[in-house]
């Protein structure tokens, strides 16, 4: 990318002390087996002194969720805005932004497989916002049927296919490793651009 764009996840999100070094506990023992305890002594604060910035294990939890969740339901929203009126171009730049913070920390973006340890309005509030995400996609794949441009047997699988293989990344990706984000995130934006039947060669 000669010039980056606002929904580039160009620098990874930065969190609170108590909040990083929950992000270093849950990778290494995962939120369940993590101690409220070890977060604190990570850190260098007492349990009750972390307890006034955090109720509970939950809220911390929440709190990285809540970061991660808005900033890519925020950044698929402006790639699409940005795409203008062509929906391939549209898909592409929303599932760019969407890797881009999958491999800026891999480690926090898979901290999205833990949702179920939310309990209920926290997990509402946490679904809510993954459907933000999923609107984005939905409308820009619907308007691409509705233009010709995509064929899709199943909106709404199709959708859940593109997200799905989004979600993984964080499971494989290693900072340093043979693909750079940026070749990440255009590999992906081509393969779901074939999911929803484009030619990319009847393109050029």
């Amino acid at each position: 990318m000669s010039e980056t764009p606002s929904w580039w996840r160009d620098e990874p999100l930065r969190f609170s002390p108590i909040l990083e070094a929950a992000i270093a506990e849950f990778g290494a023992k995962g939120y369940h087996g993590t101690p409220v305890r070890d977060i604190a002594r990570r850190v260098g604060v007492t349990v009750p002194a972390l307890y006034y910035h955090h109720a509970n294990k939950e809220a911390i939890l929440l709190a990285l969720l809540d970061g991660v969740t808005r900033d890519f339901a925020d950044r698929a929203r402006a790639a699409d805005a940005d795409a203008g009126d062509d929906p391939v171009r549209r898909l592409q730049q929303v599932v760019e932004s969407i890797a881009s913070g999958m491999t800026s920390r891999p480690e926090l973006a898979a901290l999205q497989s833990e949702l179920g340890y939310l309990s209920g309005e926290n997990r509402e509030r946490q679904t809510a916002v993954r459907d933000e995400i999923e609107a984005v996609l939905t409308a820009v794949i619907s308007d691409g049927v509705g233009s010709g441009d995509f064929v899709v047997d199943d909106l709404a699988e199709t959708v859940r296919a593109v997200l799905g293989m989004l979600q993984w990344i964080p499971t494989w990706y290693q900072p340093g490793g043979p693909s750079s984000p940026a070749d990440i995130a255009l590999r992906y934006a081509r393969l779901a651009t074939r999911l929803v039947g484009v030619n990319d060669r009847a393109r050029r």
